[in-house]
Order: C-alpha cells, then sequence, then structure tokens
C-alpha cells in the first residue's frame, strides 16, 4: 500500500472536501496561535502542510512581507479551492501544490520553518514523515504545528456517538501509525517521536478555547450519510447526537465548542 493511502482517498473525496470550508470556522480560531508560535520573519520560506483551503497559508503569509509560503496539501481539490483563493485576493507570495509531505519534496526549499495548522495527524509513518520534513528544513529551521488535545476534553468530536452504529475501521497494518484528528494527543508521545525524527528543543503548549459554531459544521444528516449510516438509524442516531451536544448548545441554537490543542514546536539541529 502506497503511503497515507487511506488518507489520499479521504482527503480526494469530492463530498468531503466539498463540506470542508464549514469547519474552517471551527478550525481556524487557532491560527493566531500558530503564527504567534511561529513569529514569522519578513523574507522568511515557510512550508504548510496539510495547508488544506489555504486560510493559514494566506495568513502567514500577510505576516511575511517580503517572505514566501509553499502549501502543500494530498487533495486536489482543497488545492484547487486554496489556488482560487489566492487569485480572488491577488496574493503574490503563496503557492500550493498537490504533495504527500510524508514521502515528497516540496519544491521552494530549504525552508527557514515547517508549519501546520491540523495536518499532521494523518501521516500514517509519523516519524519517516518528520524526518522528511526536517530534511527540508534549512539549519536551525523551525518545525511548529497545532494539534488536537486529548479527545476527552474535545467534546465537539462526535466520533465516540456515532461509532455504534457503524462498522468498525480495519485497524492499520502492524508497520503504520494509526491516524486520526487525535493521533498527535499524547505529549511524551509526540515528544518521544518528533526527538526519533530528528528535531530538538521539542516543547507542546496545551491551550484551551471555545468555538461559537452552527451544528452544521460537526455533522448533518448528509454527513451522517456519507459515513455509511442507513436511514433506518438516523432518527436514533440524531437522538445520541442531541443528548451529546446538548451541554454545549446555548438557547439560540448555537454551539458552544471547548477546544483543546497543542501547540508543538521544535528545530533542525543541523549546523
Amino acid at each position: 500500500m502506497a503511503s497515507n493511502e487511506a488518507e489520499r482517498q479521504r482527503w480526494n473525496d469530492e463530498y468531503w472536501t466539498s463540506v470542508w470550508p464549514r469547519r474552517e470556522s471551527m478550525t481556524s480560531i487557532v491560527t493566531d496561535y500558530l503564527i504567534d508560535a511561529l513569529a514569522p520573519v519578513s523574507g522568511e520560506r515557510v512550508l504548510e502542510v496539510g495547508s488544506g483551503g489555504g486560510t493559514a497559508t494566506l495568513a502567514i503569509a500577510q505576516r511575511l512581507a517580503a517572505g514566501s509560503v509553499v502549501g502543500a496539501d494530498i487533495s486536489e481539490n482543497l488545492v484547487e479551492l486554496a489556488r482560487s483563493r489566492v487569485a480572488e485576493r491577488g496574493v503574490t507570495n503563496v503557492t500550493f501544490v498537490v504533495a504527500d509531505a510524508q514521502v515528497d519534496v516540496v519544491v521552494g526549499g530549504p525552508f527557514d520553518a515547517v508549519v501546520s495548522q491540523f495536518g499532521v495527524m494523518f501521516f500514517d509513518d509519523r516519524v519517516q514523515a518528520f524526518a522528511n520534513l526536517r530534511a527540508q528544513t534549512a539549519a536551525q529551521g523551525r518545525l511548529v504545528f497545532v494539534c488536537w488535545g486529548p479527545v476527552e476534553l474535545n467534546p465537539w468530536f462526535l466520533g465516540s456517538v456515532i461509532a455504534p452504529f457503524l462498522e468498525p475501521p480495519p485497524p492499520p497494518s502492524p508497520d503504520k501509525s494509526p491516524t486520526g484528528p487525535f493521533a498527535l494527543s499524547d505529549v511524551a508521545q509526540t515528544v518521544a517521536m518528533l526527538t526519533s525524527a530528528g528535531w530538538c528543543d521539542v516543547q507542546c503548549t496545551q491551550h484551551a478555547t471555545v468555538a461559537q459554531i452552527e451544528r452544521s459544521v460537526l455533522v448533518d444528516d448528509d454527513n451522517l450519510r456519507h459515513m455509511g449510516l442507513v436511514d433506518d438509524d438516523l432518527d436514533a442516531v440524531r437522538r445520541a447526537l442531541d443528548a451529546h451536544l446538548a451541554p454545549l448548545t446555548g438557547p439560540d441554537g448555537v454551539l458552544r465548542a471547548p477546544l483543546v490543542f497543542l501547540v508543538v514546536t521544535g528545530r533542525n539541529p543541523l549546523d
């Protein structure tokens, strides 16, 4: 199996990528945390991994002034969306490429910094992936990414509610890492993994905020059907979701979802 094959299929699914912009209203809340940790310097070359629709990429480019940002994503559809946003805004210091950052060399390196906003939890060989990224980073270059914290601190995640109504996914093969939103939520494991990949001065800082979002940002009936839910189960799933989301739902129907995430930083020790 090719690297990240399951994620390659998922992120190139037309339905999933068509609804992704709704999720950006939640994920973009952390962009300022990412940029603050990056502390971009004018003139730097930055690689963003898992750039999606390009919202963080564009925000970084705005701060860089004379620098440049390359956004790399495994999804052809999201890269096209990101390119259309660049064209609409007339931004000239951003490019987007379709690439699997786990194994590919991205044109434009070596980069002064490698960053990611919720994009690096989907590598199925983490040490290989982060070693590959380090090889494309300049000496003393930085690594900065945001990933989700522990799932139990993120009640907006509905996987445990929906799982009883679906066939369990196949486990990863013995030579592959499990992937998913919370794959890097264990601080000790993440620090050890990045150290194994050659990064140094690795630090993980936990942050918390609250997102005010519409329920459709997380789930709707079309989304449930796309996951494989049959219509006979929809009423039961809706009731389970209602019960789970009730503590997060205000009288106006808006969800106030706690978000707990990690800002992870490291440095390429090569001289």
